[in-house]
């Protein structure tokens, strides 16, 4: 839309910086500096988290559609990973060609085979869209990028960045815009939805048999800069649902947890040596090879997926948001196996853009043509998370050569999608910076199901994320340094 974000004059710029930058310093809108900053003793330095000064336009009708999928999206993922017979198929072949997957499907395995000892799983979920819109005649609609079934971040963030614009609009400090009110910059719910989830599971599994405190265990990567998004959700626990949590390393685990005999219950002894029995197990590792080091790592994984704690996610839950499982709901009659209501399918399938797999199969074959041929159309995605994995346009060709071709499979082939031009001003380590940007837009969803049959108690949409980079960069993760984080403007 023309003349947005406004121009400004240096002067009026200035002011707007800093109350931007105070606000996010003394509300929490902050991460750790990178290692590569200066001495940070005992982390008691932070700074500002990379966000954009203006929230970006983004269509009404885009954002609702969106927040109105994401409870059947919930309910495919949860039955994907309740259905045995299909995940493992799929996950069996992916693990014949990616070791990680591998590594994680033998926990599932090995846990399985001895009887899952939980009742309940939970899924905190975000699924991210692009706007697609081809031609400049064409209306924008939202394709799906990819469904997160494991460490959804930046849930407590994106709540306060909804904060922080409003408090711009209604303080005064951006210039007189016409798009920008606080009706057009609706509250964002994240943190507060997202930590009702992890209580509502804490309320499933029950009370304590041994009269033992009872608590939540995040595990989370070691430094981890993230920190403060992550810890706005524990002050939701404990302040709107009196629920403890603790933070530990997977590479603690076996120091710090024990399986009772028999129930399998998880028990946590705190750094006061107290003993606390743990309900809800949710990762915000995990998630790539780099935070399984070891093997003492998977082993302390097998160890949480046996123990009776409700996982957030379960391995299954995990494997279940494989790229490749994207790819195959895209097949022609795959997702009817997953949902419950007909009028659902359409809604869901609006979302899908092309997707191919790499094998060996004739629709694999013509992808492998594709590839080489046509690049320019497509980027290349492995079954990883966390931003700085994929290959896109002319590198894929000499990225296929380089590796043996038996393990093409264990990519698959997504058509890129065409967002609409879009400028933005980025503020990342103090620094302004405007140009062309590109906005992707997470909608979070909690599900809690029964393990058996898989029947969610709770399923609905809990919130938004919008992420948004400079149109030359391919990656849009935040943590791995690509984007920021954004709010939405809407537009009708």
């Amino acid at each position: 839309m023309a003349n947005y974000p406004p121009e400004t004059t240096a002067e009026a710029l200035a002011h707007l910086q800093t109350a931007f930058t105070d606000y996010s310093l003394a509300h929490g809108l902050t991460v750790r500096p990178p290692p590569a900053f200066a001495a940070n003793p005992n982390n008691a330095l932070s700074t500002a988290a990379p966000v954009s000064l203006y929230p970006s336009l983004f269509p009404r009708e885009c954002f609702e559609y969106g927040r109105r999928v994401q409870e059947a999206y919930n309910y495919v993922y949860a039955a994907i990973a309740n259905d045995t017979e299909w995940l493992g198929k799929v996950v069996t072949d992916l693990a014949a060609v990616d070791t990680f997957m591998k590594a994680l499907f033998d926990v599932y395995i090995k846990a399985k085979e001895e009887g899952f000892a939980h009742e309940w799983c939970l899924g905190l979920f975000r699924s991210d869209y692009m706007l697609h819109r081809p031609t400049p005649e064409d209306e924008p609609v939202i394709h799906q990028v990819e469904f997160n079934t494991i460490a959804s971040s930046f849930g407590g963030l994106a709540s306060r960045v909804s904060e922080l614009h409003r408090f711009l609009v209604r303080s005064g400090a951006y210039p007189p815009t016409p798009q920008l009110s606080l009706e057009s910059i609706p509250l964002n719910p994240a943190a507060a939805e997202l930590a009702s989830g992890l209580a509502k599971a804490d309320e499933y599994y029950g009370p304590t048999k041994s009269g033992r405190e009872k608590g939540i265990l995040f595990i989370v990567q070691p430094g981890e800069r993230n920190a403060f998004d992550q810890r706005w959700l524990e002050y939701a626990l404990l302040e709107n649902h009196n629920v403890k949590t603790h933070r530990i390393a997977l590479s603690e685990v076996p120091t710090r947890t024990r399986l009772e005999s028999g129930s399998r219950r998880l028990i946590y002894t705190t750094a006061l040596a107290q003993d606390v029995e743990i309900s809800t197990v949710y990762f915000r590792a995990g998630y790539g090879p780099d935070d399984y080091p070891t093997q003492l790592e998977w082993d302390a994984r097998l160890h949480l997926e046996r123990s009776a704690a409700i996982k957030c996610p379960t391995t299954a839950m995990q494997l279940a948001g494989a790229k490749k499982v994207q790819q195959e709901l895209a097949v022609p009659g795959v997702l009817e196996r997953f949902v419950a209501q007909p009028s659902h399918l359409d809604l869901l399938r609006k979302t899908f853009t092309s997707i191919f797999p790499l094998d060996t199969s004739p629709e694999g074959l013509r992808a492998r043509k594709l590839a080489f041929e046509e690049p320019e159309k497509y980027v290349l995605k492995p079954q990883r998370e966390g931003g700085g994995n994929n290959v896109y346009r002319a590198k894929i060709p000499d990225f296929l050569r380089s590796m043996d071709e038996n393990l093409w499979s264990g990519y698959i082939l997504m058509e890129l999608i065409q967002p609409p031009p879009a400028e933005g001003v980025i503020v990342r380590n103090g620094e302004i910076v405007r140009g062309g940007v590109i906005g992707e837009l997470g909608v979070y969803g909690v599900i809690l199901f029964r393990q058996d049959t898989g029947e969610p108690v709770v399923n609905r949409e809990a919130g938004w994320l919008l992420r948004t980079k400079s149109d030359e960069s391919e990656e849009g993760g935040v943590a791995a340094g690509f984007g920021c984080v954004d709010g939405v403007c809407l537009t009708d």
